[in-house]
C-alpha cells in the first residue's frame, strides 16, 4: 500500500490523559477517541456504530466501553462488539508514546469509517449441514452472522413472511416517513456475499419435528440440521363491536408505517393504547394530525413497563392531559394494545409453550426438543436479574442477545444468555433510557390536569377496551424508587428498588448513567438503596468513576 495512505500524527501528550479517560482527538481531520486504561493508550473509531453515538461520553470498565445512548459494549483492544443493539465493531489504531508525545498511526481508509465489520467464514459446498432460521427479525440476523463469524461452513436459510430483508424496527414508530430502504440493517448483497439464503414472503405451516422438516404456506418444504424458531409476535386486536372498521391500523411493517403517515395526515387520530409504540405515534404525528387524541386504560402512559412517575413525564413531554368521558373523533385509529407470539404454527407439535404461546426456552435458548432453539419476542426466558424467573421482553437488544446466543450453542458452544436489558423511547426528540427488567405496577400518584394542548390523553375504563394491554414487564417488579434530579425539570434518574437493592434505572437528560448502570449490574454488582439516595447526578463524570 502507498505510504501516503497511512498517517501519522501527534494528538497530545502522555499527561493530557488521565488513567480510565475518554478522550476525542483529531487525526488528519478525523475524529478518534484515546482511551487510557491501566496506563495503556488504545485508539478506536469515536462513534458508535449503532446510531453514532460519541462514545467519549461513553462508560469504560476495565476493557469494555458502553455507549452512553443505547448500551453497545465494544472491547477497547480489540474493538469487537461485545453487547448489542449496535451490529458492528469499531476500528483500532496504533498508538505509540514517545518523550512524552502521544502519537496516532492509521490508514485513511478506516479513519472515514466508523464501524468494522467482523471477518467472516465462507460457505463450503462440501458441508451439508442446514441452519433453518425462521424469521426475518434482527435476532435471526444476528443468529445467521454469529455463526458464519464463528467459522460455520455449512447452508444458512432465513425465512421470513415479510417482503424485506432485516430492517430497524424500532424506526416504524420514532420516524415514519422513512422509507423501508433506508432502515434496512443488512443490505440483499451483504447476506448474499456470506452465503446466508434470505427467503422473503415465506411462512411456516407446521414443523415435522420427527422428519426435521419445516413445511411452508406456498406448498413447500425444507429440511434442517438444527432450527431456529425467531417468528416474532403479533400487534394485538381490539375485540369490540366496530374492531373491524375501515381505517383501523396496527404497525408492524414499513408498509403500515407509510400508510398511517398518509392516513393521519392532516385528519383526527386515535391511538389506543399508551405503549412505546403508541406513544412514538402521537408524538411523530403531533404537527402532522389534525387532532390526536390517546387513549388508555391505566392513569398514565408506560405505566406497566416503567411506572406512574417516568409516564408523568411523559405526559409532559408529549402536553398530554386527562379527559374522562369524551366522545373521539376518528378518521384514523392506530391500535397499541399489546401483541402475541407468532407460534401458532407449532400447534400439534411437541414444543413447550406458555399459556400465550410463547415457547419456554433455557438460558441456552434450547426449547425441550433437542436441536431446536428459539429467540426473540416469541420466547419467555429465565431472567437472571429477576433471579430466574420467566418472561418476555420485546426489545431489539434482548433479541439481539438472544441470537448471538442460540448461534453459539447451535455450535456446541454451551453458552448462557447473559445481558442486561436496555431499551429506549423518544418523544418529540427526547429519549428516556432505561436498564434492567421492565417493571411491573407499583402504586400510581394523582397527575394534574394541563388544559390547552394538542393531544387529548384520554383514560379509559370501558369493559375490554383495553383487555389485552400486554407491556413487556418482567414479573416481581419494584418495591420503591429512588428519584435523583427533577421529574417536573425532565432532568431525573430514578432507581428502581427491590427487597433493599437497585434492579433498574431509567431516565431522562442524564447520559451515560442508564449505560453505567447496566454495566454495574451486567458485573453482577450490586447497589443499594442507600447508595442510590447518596448518587449525585450533578456530578456525573465523578460517578461514573466510582
Amino acid at each position: 500500500m502507498d505510504s501516503s495512505d497511512t498517517i501519522t500524527e501527534e494528538v497530545c501528550r502522555e499527561d493530557d490523559v488521565g488513567d480510565g479517560q475518554l478522550l476525542e482527538v483529531m487525526v488528519a481531520g478525523y475524529p478518534v477517541l484515546l482511551v487510557r486504561n491501566r496506563r495503556e493508550f488504545r485508539a478506536l473509531g469515536s462513534k458508535c456504530p449503532h446510531y453514532g453515538a460519541p462514545l467519549s461520553k461513553g462508560v469504560l470498565r476495565g476493557e469494555r466501553l458502553r455507549c452512553p445512548w443505547h448500551g453497545a459494549c465494544f472491547n477497547i483492544r480489540t474493538g469487537d462488539i461485545e453487547e448489542y443493539p449496535a451490529l458492528d465493531c469499531i476500528p483500532c489504531f496504533k498508538v505509540t508514546v514517545e518523550d512524552g508525545k502521544v502519537f496516532i498511526t492509521a490508514k485513511k481508509k478506516d479513519l472515514e469509517s466508523s464501524l468494522r465489520v467482523k471477518d467472516t467464514s465462507r460457505r463450503c459446498l462440501l458441508n451439508k449441514n442446514t441452519m433453518l432460521l425462521l424469521g426475518g427479525g434482527v435476532a435471526a440476523l444476528v443468529c445467521a452472522e454469529t455463526l458464519r463469524q464463528e467459522g460455520f461452513t455449512g447452508r444458512i436459510i432465513m425465512a421470513t413472511k415479510e417482503k424485506h430483508v432485516p430492517y430497524d424496527k424500532s424506526k416504524l414508530s420514532k420516524e415514519m416517513n422513512l422509507k423501508a430502504e433506508d432502515i434496512y440493517m443488512r443490505k440483499p448483497e451483504f447476506l448474499e456475499a456470506r452465503g446466508i439464503e434470505f427467503w422473503t414472503e415465506k411462512e411456516a405451516v407446521s414443523v415435522d419435528l420427527q422428519k426435521q422438516k419445516v413445511h411452508f404456506m406456498d406448498g413447500s418444504s425444507q429440511k434442517y440440521h438444527q432450527l431456529l424458531i425467531a417468528t416474532g409476535s403479533h400487534s394485538g386486536f381490539l375485540k369490540i363491536p366496530g374492531a373491524d372498521l375501515q381505517n383501523i391500523c396496527t404497525l408492524q411493517t414499513p408498509e403500515e408505517s407509510s400508510k398511517i403517515l398518509e392516513l393521519a395526515t392532516g385528519k383526527n387520530l386515535v391511538v389506543v393504547g399508551a405503549s412505546f409504540i403508541g406513544m412514538e405515534v402521537a408524538a411523530f404525528l403531533s404537527d402532522k394530525a389534525g387532532s390526536i387524541s390517546v387513549v388508555e386504560r391505566e392513569e398514565f402512559p408506560f405505566q406497566h413497563a416503567l411506572g406512574p412517575q417516568v409516564g408523568g413525564v411523559a405526559m409532559k413531554v408529549t402536553e398530554a392531559v386527562l379527559a374522562n368521558g369524551e366522545k373521539l373523533p376518528a378518521d384514523v385509529v392506530v391500535l397499541g394494545i399489546g401483541s402475541t407470539p407468532n407460534s401458532a404454527f407449532l400447534k400439534g407439535t411437541s414444543i413447550a409453550r406458555d399459556d400465550k404461546g410463547a415457547i419456554l426456552v433455557n438460558l441456552h435458548m434450547q426449547t425441550n426438543i433437542p436441536k431446536v432453539f428459539a429467540v426473540g419476542d416469541v420466547v419467555t426466558f429465565p431472567v437472571a436479574l429477576l433471579d430466574g424467573d420467566r418472561s418476555s421482553i420485546h426489545h431489539q437488544q434482548v433479541a439481539e442477545a438472544h441470537g448471538r446466543c442460540a448461534a453459539l450453542n447451535m455450535l456446541g458452544r454451551g453458552e448462557e444468555l447473559h445481558t442486561v436489558p436496555y431499551f429506549w423511547t423518544t418523544l418529540l426528540g427526547k429519549s428516556i433510557r432505561y436498564a434492567g427488567p421492565a417493571c411491573l405496577l407499583s402504586s400510581p400518584s394523582p397527575c394534574p390536569h394541563h388544559p390547552g394542548s394538542e393531544v387529548v390523553w384520554v383514560q379509559t375504563t370501558v369493559p375490554g377496551l383495553l383487555s389485552r394491554l400486554s407491556p413487556p414487564g418482567c414479573g416481581k417488579g419494584y418495591t420503591d424508587t429512588v428519584v435523583k434530579g427533577s421529574l417536573e425539570q425532565q432532568k431525573f434518574l430514578i432507581f428502581y428498588i427491590r427487597d433493599g437493592h437497585v434492579t433498574a434505572a431509567a431516565s431522562l437528560n442524564c447520559d451515560p448513567m442508564v449505560s453505567l448502570i447496566a454495566e454495574v449490574l451486567y458485573l453482577g454488582k450490586q447497589i443499594s438503596k442507600e447508595e442510590a439516595e447518596a448518587c449525585d447526578i450533578g456530578n456525573i463524570p465523578l460517578l461514573a468513576q466510582s
